[in-house]
């Protein structure tokens, strides 16, 4: 026998959790986001697999998904308590399957570390299991580490299960773009371009030296080998430590004044830090995150001159980074995130889960 790595990914969640709680929508197309209100600002959290045939995406903005939505769809808030409670069955019924190692990385999606000659029948089994405790379905990548397996989800959705190892890497990998890597967005994409890099096998036969001087040594390595296909295989259970909380709004009215985006900002810092202080931990770096209108995203940083438990401290330095805004630009969203020293032992870097991705 040997060890796998299998990555388990609920199909279009939060959606699904609607329809078990609506099942009068179930073949509808199925909007949640913000107060569920297509004419306010907000953008999706997820739609529903009908939804998608007609454009409608995360991060979409609602009003946009209105404008692409048939004349039937349903638009619904978000409801984090109920998604929270699914994800808490659907991640028991995975952690109690018998010879398995769970890694939990989101709401929605988790590793597996088994060990089998037969990984396909531990998928379908962990599939059925979950379906039978929960009546909601999942996809599941089989990989010999991380990447792999995660990457294979998406060729399984939806309720399927698919292989991608080493051996068939470049055969269904190999004439992809990058930007189907995981790690790899648009703008990395485009750097990537930039340099004749736009394929999977290009990436992967690139030169090093070359990614290094563009991304730097440690990124510039870990690009190299997505390419290839390789990252870790080590499943880890031991439990999530928060990084990091953050609070963020979109305004229903553009922010124009000085005034207030500072009023904004400390409220913001406020609701952040004391999300930090809940966990007994100081915090020793701020972030501001700025969309101007009609949609575009600025963030800045620093590091505070030593950690602190003082909400002032923290407040005045989040309003200190307001002096890098634009005050000719009207705000859109604003948002503020509290970074938190590390519990001795915690690791921060891979443990970071992506909430309610679909």
């Amino acid at each position: 026998m040997r060890p796998w790595v299998l990555h388990v990914d609920m199909d279009q969640f939060i959606a699904a959790v609607e329809v078990l709680r609506h099942p009068e929508l179930a073949g509808r197309s199925v909007i949640v986001g913000g107060n569920g209100d297509p004419t306010e600002r907000a953008v999706v959290a997820t739609a529903s697999y009908e939804a998608r045939e007609y454009g409608i995406g995360s991060g979409m903005p609602m009003k946009i998904a209105a404008r692409k939505a048939p004349d039937d769809a349903v638009f619904l808030p978000v409801d984090h308590a109920a998604y929270e409670r699914a994800s808490a069955e659907v991640m028991a019924t995975l952690r109690a399957l018998p010879g398995v190692t769970l890694e939990v990385i989101g709401w929605d999606e988790c590793f597996l570390g088994v060990t089998t000659d037969n990984p396909e029948a531990v998928a379908r089994h962990a599939r059925n299991a979950v379906f039978a405790a929960t009546s909601l379905h999942c996809s599941i990548g089989i990989g010999d580490n991380k990447i792999r397996a995660k990457i294979a989800t998406g060729f399984g959705k939806p309720r399927g299960v698919f292989r991608l190892t080493e051996q068939n890497w470049f055969e269904v990998m190999g004439e992809r773009s990058t930007r189907e890597l995981w790690g790899i967005g648009s703008r990395v994409e485009k750097r990537l371009a930039d340099h004749g890099i736009r394929t999977v096998q290009e990436l992967a036969r690139a030169d090093r030296a070359e990614l290094a001087a563009e991304f730097g040594p440690k990124m510039g390595v870990w690009y190299a080998d997505l390419g290839l296909g390789r990252g870790p295989e080590v499943v880890d259970d031991t439990p999530w430590i928060a990084r990091s909380h953050s609070r963020e709004t979109t305004y229903q009215q553009n922010l124009t004044t000085a005034a207030q985006v500072t009023a904004a900002v400390s409220e913001l810092a406020v609701r952040a830090f004391d999300d930090c202080a809940a966990e007994g931990r100081p915090v020793q770096r701020v972030h501001l995150k700025v969309r101007y209108a009609p949609f575009d995203t600025r963030t800045f940083g620093r590091k505070l001159a030593s950690a602190t438990s003082d909400r002032d401290e923290f407040v005045d330095a989040a309003l200190a980074l307001t002096d890098a805004l634009d005050p000719e630009r009207e705000v859109r969203l604003l948002g503020v995130r509290a970074e938190m020293t590390m519990p001795s032992g915690g690791d921060p870097v891979e443990r970071t889960p992506v909430r309610g991705r679909i």
